[in-house]
């Protein structure tokens, strides 16, 4: 205690340290990482239906951008007694005790509040619609029902299917178009296994924390079988973008088609080393870094073709 009483007055003392521990526990309270692959789908979104890079994309990129952290730091404050008795979340910012609940609570309160403002002043009505709707399935849908079934990832990964659509309508498209719809696909048949393989290398975590854990129920060979046919849907479903008026170029084709088949190719090296923990972790990467590319693709094909 004395140590810790020491650091946060040298902390407090020196204001170099206050800015980087309190960008610190921003980094961490908002999930970062997992907002930014929201905000470069939504950009997607806006240049797939405009064609082009405007100042304008900047109002549906930030307000995504807020909305994703606003929504990861209440997903936070929601679970914070979850957190503390979860190995791999305890040194989270709430848990920790780094952060005050309440504290935690207002700053995802203000960061939602101002990426709905955004959205309204500078994209209109459908588009902060749309957020919101995102945000309150997130934190009043799936994180409650994370607590009552090992599939809530499924309706979950609705979420995720949110953002290109955002961007597509803020850019001018319209919602109803089936063009958008064939992209929403892919992230929304990406989300369920990316959310499977984190879980499978938190199984234990989920147990003890007292939550529903899918180990539970089927063997880690039946859950990669299934994982495996997840992967193959996404892959599959980016294959026929171009059915839907995206990807026209040859060579984006080709491109496709090749991050596609090294996407198939390590379904076959997960499947063979279900069992190995760094196996899991590649995985993960992996499947991001072809989500990644389909939205490098889709946005470079886009700009060039117009």
């Amino acid at each position: 205690m004395r140590t810790a009483a020491i650091a946060a007055r040298s902390i407090v003392n020196h204001p170099a340290l206050l800015w980087r521990e309190g960008a610190n526990l921003f980094f961490h309270l908002t999930k970062i990482k997992i907002s930014l692959l929201a905000t470069l789908s939504t950009t997607t979104g806006y240049l797939l239906a405009t064609g082009k890079i405007t100042i304008h994309m900047l109002v549906p990129t930030a307000a995504v951008f807020l909305l994703a952290c606003g929504s990861c730091a209440l997903n936070q404050y929601q679970e914070r007694k979850i957190d503390q008795r979860m190995e791999r979340t305890r040194s989270r910012p709430i848990p920790s005790g780094r952060l005050n609940p309440e504290t935690a609570l207002w700053i995802s309160l203000g960061l939602i509040l101002s990426g709905t403002l955004i959205l309204l002043c500078g994209a209109g009505n459908p588009a902060a619609a749309l957020g919101l709707f995102a945000v309150l399935w997130y934190n009043l849908i799936y994180t409650p029902l994370k607590q009552e079934t090992a599939f809530a990832a499924v309706p979950g990964a609705l979420v995720g299917a949110i953002p290109p659509v955002l961007g597509w309508v803020a850019g001018g498209g319209e919602i109803v178009d089936p063009r958008i719809r064939g992209i929403a696909l892919f992230f929304f048949l990406w989300q369920i296994p990316h959310f499977w393989l984190f879980l499978l290398g938190s199984s234990d975590d989920y147990e003890k924390a007292g939550l529903p854990s899918i180990t539970k129920t089927l063997s880690r060979k039946q859950i990669g079988r299934i994982v495996f046919v997840w992967l193959w849907s996404a892959g599959v479903s980016f294959l026929i973008v171009p059915l839907f008026g995206f990807l026209n170029s040859f060579l984006s084709c080709l491109l496709s088609v090749a991050a596609t088949s090294w996407l198939f190719w390590n379904t076959f090296v997960f499947i063979r080393s279900i069992d190995d923990e760094r196996s899991l972790k590649s995985a993960s990467v992996k499947l991001n870094i072809y989500a990644v590319l389909v939205i490098s693709l889709l946005s470079v094909d886009r700009l060039l073709s117009s």
